[in-house]
């Protein structure tokens, strides 16, 4: 027997709105991924299998065609009988799909029953593989690729689909029970699938075009995403932590783009494979799975290109806001310097007579005025009002 398989992610969500939330991504990030290279044991054995804490129960699913035929089953628990039934109808086309690596017995049948090598079932089991491509020494294939989604919690969300290839079959992994292909699922289903006519090989096809079938929605919904930060920038309320979150989105976008690339040159790869391995029949979808990679790159640098000009831009705004909280600042202080003088003036004791009965005449006679005080207040509201009317000519009081 042999292995190909497809693994899978949620699948991606349309552009989320603007929402008030600073939680952390439900995928692995960057930094769990950093985690658990460190927690890979210095020194151990190359191939050996070590299954992660808390990962779940394997689920077994095989879906047998061709063109006429089709039946679909769930084996957990019952592997002897997914293999009785391989066994039993070599004639069909065969697609094993294995949710959950929680079981390391199980794990080991299934390399066994399938050739599996250790050092590329170790592979599967760390679950943080870049997207490759591996060729047996019989010519099956041994692929992965990394499925995206754009979360709710509004980051990039991957994970790992392990595809590997036999004469009749594929055998997929994957680490959780849900996953995006259920398209391709329906495909399988119909009695009308041009699928089921073609070899086993278009299957471990179909299932790379899938994930790059999803990288779209996940970079149209990163686009309106930063469209929402775009106008948040300019609101006269922002939303909290702003900067934070265009910081956030754009390593999510490098992030992305770390993604796609080692897809790209996979499939690079495998327009670079001898007939034998891949028939040319197969190598024009390949073709057209290069193009849409490289069509998902040019939007990620499109979109990395818009978040610089987004942090630009709100660095830009926050210093036009400044300048106009100073501004007023400046209109209220300015205005306040000449009556600030005008009272102080007045504050200044000098007294209106000598002690002696003997007036002093210019020692402030208005403290003696009745009108002197209505006076000044005049004085000190003509200052103002000029000063205003200056600053309203030069245009300082509004926008222009």
């Amino acid at each position: 027997m042999s292995p190909l398989s497809p693994s899978s992610q949620a699948t991606p969500n349309l552009s989320p709105a603007l929402a008030e939330t600073d939680g952390v991504s439900f995928g692995i990030t960057d930094r769990e991924a950093t985690r658990q290279a460190r927690e890979q044991q210095v020194g151990q054995r190359p191939g050996t299998l070590n299954i992660r804490e808390g990962a779940m129960k394997p689920r077994l699913f095989l879906m047998s065609y061709d063109d006429d035929t089709f039946t679909e089953e769930e084996y957990t628990d019952r592997y002897n009988e997914l293999i009785d039934q391989l066994r039993e109808h070599p004639d069909l086309k065969h697609w094993i799909d294995v949710r959950g690596y929680g079981d390391l017995a199980l794990i080991e049948q299934l390399m066994q029953e399938f050739g599996i090598h250790p050092l590329q079932m170790e592979d599967v089991l760390n679950d943080y593989q870049r997207a490759k491509i591996d060729v047996f020494d019989d010519n099956r294939l041994f692929m992965v690729s990394r499925m995206t989604d754009f979360t709710a919690n509004l980051e990039i969300d991957d994970d790992q689909l392990s595809i590997f290839t036999g004469p009749n079959y594929v055998l997929s992994f994957q680490d959780d029970y849900d996953d995006c292909l259920d398209s391709l699922r329906a495909r399988i289903r119909s009695n009308f699938s041009t699928l089921r006519r073609h070899p086993v090989l278009y299957l471990a096809y179909a299932l790379t075009d899938v994930v790059l079938d999803h990288y779209y929605p996940t970079m149209a919904a990163i686009g309106d995403y930063i469209e929402d930060l775009e106008e948040a920038i300019f609101a006269d309320k922002r939303p909290r932590r702003l900067l934070n979150r265009i910081l956030r989105i754009k390593k999510d976008v490098v992030r992305f783009r770390r993604l796609v690339y080692p897809e790209r040159d996979k499939i690079a790869e495998i327009l670079r494979l001898p007939e034998e391995v891949m028939p040319e029949s197969l190598k024009i979808f390949y073709r057209d799975a290069y193009d849409h990679a490289i069509q998902a790159l040019d939007l990620a640098e499109s979109y990395r290109d818009n978040i610089s000009s987004l942090t630009d831009l709100y660095l830009s705004d926050q210093g036009n806001r400044m300048n106009e909280v100073m501004k007023v600042l400046t209109i209220i202080s300015t205005i306040f310097i000449p009556l600030s003088f005008v009272v102080g003036l007045y504050g200044m004791n000098f007294q209106r007579d000598d002690g002696h009965g003997h007036l002093l005449p210019h020692n402030m006679p208005e403290l003696y005025s009745p009108w002197g005080y209505p006076i000044v207040l005049a004085v000190m509201g003509l200052v103002v009002a000029g000063q205003l009317f200056y600053f309203y000519r030069k245009g300082w009081l509004t926008n222009r």
